[in-house]
């Protein structure tokens, strides 16, 4: 069966969340969103292409940083509302220069940072 984008349930605003993910290691990168034109230009150009919300424009992951995004698989979850980029991740994916976005944890009712930036 052939990919058909139209089926994706985008929300009132015409996006839907992505969650990146690491390929290899499994490691859950970061979470942003995307148009239905990201989800065309990512999966032409194999380069993580998403929706900067703030910007309100197309944001190619690594465009400026470096740290680029390879497309390995793009998996549609089961309401068609959300979608989960398997990566193959270069540098840094958080604009924090961390390896993730997600490096602070609660624990025992404390904020917990989990990795520092890395070194340039």
């Amino acid at each position: 069966m052939l990919f058909d984008a139209t089926t994706l349930r985008f929300d009132a605003s015409g996006l839907l969340p992505v969650i990146a993910q690491d390929h290899a290691s499994g490691e859950v990168l970061m979470l942003a969103w995307m148009n239905a034109d990201a989800v065309s230009r990512t999966l032409e150009t194999g380069r993580v292409t998403y929706w900067s919300r703030s910007r309100q424009s197309f944001w190619v992951k690594g465009e400026s940083s470096g740290h680029v995004q390879r497309l390995v698989e793009l998996r549609v979850d089961c309401d068609r509302d959300c979608l989960l980029v398997r990566v193959e991740q270069t540098g840094p994916a958080c604009h924090t220069n961390r390896r993730t976005c997600f490096y602070t944890a609660v624990q025992d009712g404390a904020e917990v940072e989990l990795m520092a930036p890395e070194a340039h």
